[in-house]
């Protein structure tokens, strides 16, 4: 990112989640309830774990607004962890699985788990207790990236761009696609459906399958689309590889925990066919009869998912994920301590099932942040004014092109 900057801090069962943006220009409204909407909506989705059902997360803004609106200055979030206080309270009970052979530490864990940053991290960062790398290597840290993805979300509504997802498979089971679906009725599909998933039979069988992994004690995971609305043509550059916007969309998707694959449009779809049946050909009409985002080009296909070249072309930008079934099993599987160095199964942690729908939302949120960056990045300015009047100017000059 070139104009905007976020770190986020805290651990899965620490006292809270902090986070800070910064680069966002002045003048455009946000609000805590903007922030919480999208959090419950991350919090949602058949095959969530126990962990939903203490937290509540509440989004409390501390600094960079005044009065509902941002003031230009760095905003800070901070997210509290109801169940902090619960651990507190069995720091000193050793749990089943978990009984360390460290002196003095009751609540350690040394039993890595196949699939997680546990091993990994405990070699990296010379730690002898896991639980020093699990806690931030935790999920729970995308629920503070949720709440900045909402910031951008309502910076980018100034502008008339939307970003929804929904899921398109969980495990073996994939949605049916109808031929010129509207992204837009799909995502309000979505929204009613506990899986997120538009398509209604689908989402039944989804929701079997997830019951069928809990009961044999697993995990499932799947895939999400991701897509944004509204966005002009030429975001992002083709003048270095760094300041493409499929890369920065891709760096983006694969920080998530779990997604191990991203793809933009029909990515690996293309692979496998001819130029002639998946390169969108390019037509024109009229810019006053169109919306302007692309000065009366357009095309009647989207293979390329809105993206040529590093740059937007004016159609919808669509990206999905692939995400790997959770590494925490409640059958686990066999690993070894890393003390004595014998065979063990791995440690369990209180868990979801399926995070499918979940990481969808928080797909949503870094596609936001990414889009945001690109376009300050763009238009520049330092308060919604200034911004806003660069962008009409940038709309008057391709819709002469």
């Amino acid at each position: 990112m070139t104009k905007l900057r976020f770190l986020t801090s805290g651990e899965s069962h620490g006292r809270a989640l902090t986070g800070i943006i910064e680069g966002l220009p002045s003048g455009f409204s946000i609000s805590s309830k903007d922030i919480d909407r999208e959090l419950k909506r991350r919090q949602g989705g058949y095959g969530r774990g126990g962990r939903m059902k203490i937290e509540s997360d509440h989004a409390e803004i501390i600094s960079g607004v005044v009065m509902g609106k941002t003031i230009g200055s760095p905003i800070g979030i901070l997210i509290e962890n109801k169940d902090w206080q619960n651990w507190q309270n069995i720091m000193s009970v050793e749990l089943p699985g978990l009984k360390s052979e460290i002196p003095d530490t009751k609540f350690s864990v040394t039993r890595p788990r196949p699939g997680h940053a546990d091993l990994a991290g405990a070699l990296k960062y010379n730690l002898k207790d896991i639980r020093n790398i699990l806690e931030r290597s935790s999920a729970r840290e995308t629920a503070m990236r949720t709440a900045l993805g909402a910031i951008a979300k309502s910076f980018l509504s100034e502008f008339n761009i939307m970003t929804g997802s929904f899921v398109v498979s969980i495990g073996s089971v994939a949605s049916r696609k109808a031929e010129g679906e509207n992204l837009l009725t799909a995502f309000k599909g979505a929204e009613k459906s506990p899986v997120r998933c538009p398509d209604t039979d689908a989402s039944k069988k989804m929701v079997k399958l997830i019951d069928k992994a809990k009961k044999a004690g697993n995990s499932l995971g799947g895939i999400f689309e991701v897509f944004a609305t509204g966005l002009p043509a030429g975001l992002g550059s083709h003048i270095q590889w760094d300041r493409r916007l499929d890369a920065e969309i891709a760096r983006a998707m694969m920080g998530i925990q779990a997604v191990k694959g991203v793809e933009i449009g029909e990515g690996f779809e293309t692979a496998c066919n001819f130029g002639s049946e998946v390169l969108d050909e390019i037509y024109y009409t009229s810019p006053a009869r169109g919306t302007g985002l692309a000065g009366g080009f357009y095309r009647k296909t989207n293979h390329a998912g809105g993206v040529e070249g590093g740059m937007t072309n004016g159609m919808p930008l669509i990206v999905r994920a692939a995400m790997k079934p959770i590494p925490t099993q409640a059958r686990p599987l066999s690993s070894v301590d890393i003390i004595n160095k014998r065979p063990y199964k791995a440690a369990y942690e209180r868990s979801d099932i399926c995070a499918v729908p979940a990481a969808a939302v928080v797909g949503e949120a870094m596609l936001a942040l990414v889009i945001a960056d690109s376009l300050l990045s763009k238009f520049g300015g330092d308060s919604m004014e200034e911004v806003k009047r660069n962008y009409q100017g940038y709309l008057k000059q391709i819709n002469q092109f």
